[in-house]
């Protein structure tokens, strides 16, 4: 699941950090993170937009 892969970036990122990796590995984990993270905001909004159309659509039919 998407929300996985973003802890598990996540812990990357802090454990490259914490280990003072070299800055071209810190930052291409960072980016790998950040294009998880827009993702899963892409899936939300997506998600939410289908919720509201249903929702509309069911008050009409009402």
């Amino acid at each position: 699941m998407l929300n996985d892969e973003i802890c598990k970036k996540r812990d990357e990122l802090n454990e490259s950090i914490k280990n003072n990796d070299d800055y071209d590995k810190i930052y291409k984990i960072s980016v790998e993170l950040d294009e998880l993270i827009a993702k899963y905001y892409m899936q939300e909004s997506t998600y939410q937009d289908i919720k509201q159309k249903d929702e509309k659509e069911n008050k009409k039919k009402e």
